[in-house]
């Protein structure tokens, strides 16, 4: 697999005239279909155009179903190219959908949203929803090749570009003080999206490459999610559906406060953290009758080994350790925490 950050057409010109395949199809949602796929089509060969509903809420073996009945339908073999055009939940699931079909066809991932670009796209990670569970269902297995072009940022709401935002914010607190210092000060209003995209492809490049399958070092990435994946799914069945960066921001200031009670982390650090997310993420009111229901989610994360809530948590700004086992009290604790904010 490569990563280019190029424009889109330059890439898919070279792709295709390198590659060539069977059948073609092009997998989008409302959104990508209306603004992002006009984009791409001039550089694409014959296809078909397979559309689904876009959210983490369709992000389930039904509409895996449809995306596998449309391939059959048009008689897709095993010499076909499964586009992705879309953000994470079509990453995810396009890619599930492209492994398991006749037991594999190749497939390419252009990420449209920030979210995708540096953090869902990356690492070949994929998967699906499963009775509520995140990504319960899934493999690891790269994509062919993933085109990534920042001129889609420009499609993007700002709840959703926030949303990703999450993700470039965890890459500097797991693994450069400098850089979380850097994206920090600019916040949403990045003069340079390119390079902020660029750093955070490499550094999550760098931690994968040593660990594709997440035996150890990649477990770091997961900062910020073993709380943040239950929120999400906590509120996925509600009328307060979360994006997965702001349910992942939140996570981030749980896990700030046990970094700092059970890693030495300096309180210094924790309100840098806080602070810092608290000025960019609106604040979500979570009761105290939800946390035990939240927690038991948390059993439910692919981390946990003999029924320890493990978790990937900081030093200090910059640095993360993996594999701590953290107990339900000191769980609620931080949502303690969090919820007095």
């Amino acid at each position: 697999m490569s990563i280019a950050i190029d424009d889109i057409g330059t890439s898919l010109k070279v792709f295709f005239a390198e590659n060539q395949y069977s059948r073609i199809a092009v997998l989008v949602d409302e959104n990508t279909i209306r603004h992002c796929y006009p984009t791409i089509q001039e550089y694409l060969p014959e296809h078909h155009v397979i559309e689904i509903q876009s959210g983490e809420v369709n992000k389930n073996l039904r509409t895996c179903e449809h995306i596998w009945s449309e391939l059959t339908d048009r008689h897709f073999d095993r010499k076909s190219l499964l586009v992705n055009l879309g953000g994470g939940v079509i990453g995810d699931m396009g890619g599930f959908c492209a492994v398991t079909y006749k037991r594999g066809i190749d497939f390419i991932n252009i990420p449209t949203t920030l979210l995708a670009a540096v953090d869902a796209n990356i690492g070949g990670k994929l998967g699906i929803d499963f009775k509520g569970f995140k990504n319960h269902l899934g493999f690891f297995q790269d994509p062919n090749e993933v085109f990534i072009d920042p001129i889609f940022l420009q499609t993007l709401p700002d709840r959703e570009l926030r949303s990703g935002f999450a993700e470039v914010i965890k890459h500097g607190l797991i693994a450069d003080k400098d850089y979380f210092e850097q994206v920090m000060a600019d916040g949403l209003s990045q003069k340079n999206w390119n390079a902020v995209v660029a750093h955070s492809v490499h550094i999550k490049h760098e931690v994968v490459s040593q660990d594709p399958k997440e035996g150890g070092l990649r477990k770091i990435l997961n900062f910020g999610h073993t709380v943040g994946h239950a929120i999400e799914s906590f509120y996925l069945e509600t009328d307060h559906r979360l994006l997965h960066g702001e349910a992942i921001a939140i996570g981030m200031i749980c896990e700030a406060y046990l970094s700092c009670k059970l890693l030495g982390m300096s309180e210094d650090d924790l309100q840098i953290i806080t602070q810092s997310i608290k000025e960019i993420y609106p604040e979500l009111t979570i009761h105290k009758a939800d946390f035990t229901s939240i927690i038991k989610l948390m059993y439910q994360d692919k981390k946990n080994v003999n029924s320890f809530l493990n978790h990937s948590l900081l030093y200090e700004i910059g640095r993360a350790g993996y594999d701590i086992a953290v107990d339900e009290k000191d769980v609620m604790d931080s949502l303690f925490y969090y919820a007095k904010l």
